[in-house]
């Protein structure tokens, strides 16, 4: 507001190139996820279809988006989880990096995107399993639409989300917009991430990626 309408459109265009390139990024980082040192792995549950949001299920209205702050802790309890968040950023190829291989019960957020609680969608990823046990994220396409995810942030605030969507994401074609957009204007999203479909033992890699997605519901 108060700037010259030629400034803002330019500014609007800027945000939009940056969003643009994230999207390639993550795009990338969604085909070429594989089991290993670093990598998002999931157990071999076989393809399935998206979950969606069933008919039936009472959703409650979003909240408004809080100001950003980091994350500390995740906590899911219709799967038992609470894990301790850290911040990554992207590594060599371009992805975002899971949190190390040897901390699989410690979920990782892309710190240089949207905070939890803030306007737009955040993104936090997980293991799923190791070589040889599961990891935080192990059973997260179990959950449904209408669980309750929580996220205590640096600033004491404990946003709490409603999950509205599950899907089980193919790589082949894979949709980044789908995985990683807003999916409506204004509200505060969060996206839950890794890997699963069939494992191939030739190539290390998993046939999808598992994405859950929730909105801002709640604010203590």
């Amino acid at each position: 507001m108060g700037r010259e309408a030629g400034a803002g459109g330019a500014g609007r265009f800027a945000v939009g190139l940056v969003w643009a390139l994230v999207l390639v990024v993550l795009w990338l980082w969604g085909k070429e996820v594989t089991h290993g040192q670093g990598a998002l792995s999931a157990p071999a549950t076989g393809d399935v279809a998206a979950v969606g949001r069933p008919r039936g299920v009472p959703l409650p209205p979003p909240v408004p988006p809080l100001p950003p702050a980091a994350p500390q802790r995740l906590e899911v309890p219709s799967l038992g989880v609470t894990a301790p968040i850290v911040p990554r950023g992207l590594d060599g190829a371009g992805g975002i990096e899971a949190p190390p291989y040897e901390m699989p019960q410690t979920v990782g957020w892309y710190g240089a995107g949207t905070a939890p609680g803030a306007d737009g969608a955040a993104l936090l990823v997980g293991h799923a399993d190791t070589d040889t046990r599961p990891a935080v994220f192990h059973t997260l396409a179990a959950v449904r639409p209408g669980a309750v995810v929580r996220v205590r942030r640096a600033d004491g605030v404990l946003a709490e989300f409603t999950v509205d969507d599950v899907g089980v994401l193919p790589r082949r074609g894979f949709d980044a917009d789908r995985a990683y957009g807003r999916r409506d204007p204004g509200r505060a999203e969060l996206r839950l991430i890794t890997c699963g479909g069939t494992f191939d033992r030739a190539s290390g890699t998993y046939s999808a990626n598992v994405v859950v997605s929730a909105y801002l519901t709640g604010v203590r």
